[in-house]
């Protein structure tokens, strides 16, 4: 299973689009530079007060459909 560890800073602002379904997906580079996209929705879960902030790493099927999002 794929696995790439992404590092995020992402403002309550930005979170809002998101939130409001502005926007659907995540666009973002790994540590090793490839661009992945993952659906917002995975956020949910990881949203503070000054939006979602970290290090994450995503799984995914052979698919590429997202398995896991967790914070690492």
């Amino acid at each position: 299973m794929p696995r790439y560890y992404v590092d995020l800073d992402i403002s309550r602002e930005d979170y809002l689009r998101y939130y409001r379904g502005e926007a659907a997906s995540v666009r973002a580079v790994d540590r090793q530079g490839r661009t992945v996209r993952f659906p917002a929705s995975a956020l949910r879960a990881h949203v503070t007060h000054s939006g979602v902030q970290g290090s994450f790493c995503l799984v995914t099927d052979g698919a590429y459909r997202l398995l896991e999002f967790a914070r690492i």
